[in-house]
């Protein structure tokens, strides 16, 4: 059972979510990461008490040092802090919410390390899909999947008596910037019309490729 969360991504929508669990459930938090927002994070490390944070941005990890030099909460920086924080010896689980490719590596780290993994990072299976669930067989390690549809579509597995009693599952889509167009007016939209999506900052790619229906 999951006792010791190292939570990627701790200051964004699923970041921010989460925690809110974590407060109902009474889990641990080992490691919070951020890209910038020091602010968020440094109320996060007070309330929380982690023992490793680490901020993408070199100087909002510097500033964020200065800021808790009360704490007992260690600070680091970019991708090699972002892997300590994947891979640290007091979680059993590692919930990535970060936005973008920059997912992918702490990953792949998190699983070698025998984590259960609990993945809102959609990029990470998009582009490195095989990767990810041969290197989870590989381990033994679950991947459980927590944003928006994947997890509908797990919860619905997982709360079936076998794969074969569902016949089809249909995802719907609400159309994002082209909602309510014609297919006249949809002839000549562009890559930049499209990442102009009225409710969602989901990274460049995850946005064309819900464009695109990838």
């Amino acid at each position: 059972m999951t006792k010791n969360i190292s939570l990627l991504g701790s200051t964004g929508s699923i970041g921010t979510q989460s925690l809110d669990v974590v407060r109902l459930q009474g889990y641990n938090v080992t490691c919070l990461t951020a890209n910038s927002r020091v602010d968020v994070i440094e109320n996060q490390i007070r309330e929380f008490k982690p023992d490793l944070v680490c901020m993408m941005n070199e100087d909002s990890a510097k500033e964020l040092k200065i800021r808790i030099a009360d704490t007992n909460t260690k600070v680091t920086y970019g991708m090699n802090g972002l892997i300590e924080c994947a891979t640290y010896d007091k979680a059993d689980t590692v919930l990535n919410s970060v936005v973008g490719m920059v997912g992918l590596q702490p990953t792949l780290e998190a699983i070698k390390a025998k984590k259960t993994i609990a993945l809102a990072n959609k990029e990470t299976l998009v582009a490195g899909g095989h990767l990810v669930t041969n290197c989870a067989k590989e381990n033994g390690v679950s991947i459980l999947p927590v944003d928006s549809e994947h997890s509908a579509i797990f919860q619905a597995m997982q709360g079936s008596p076998c794969k074969q009693a569902i016949k089809k599952i249909i995802l719907t889509a609400s159309g994002g910037p082209f909602f309510g167009k014609t297919l006249d007016e949809l002839e000549n939209v562009t890559p930049a019309d499209a990442l102009k999506h009225p409710n969602w900052d989901m990274g460049a790619k995850i946005t064309i490729d819900s464009a695109t229906m990838m």
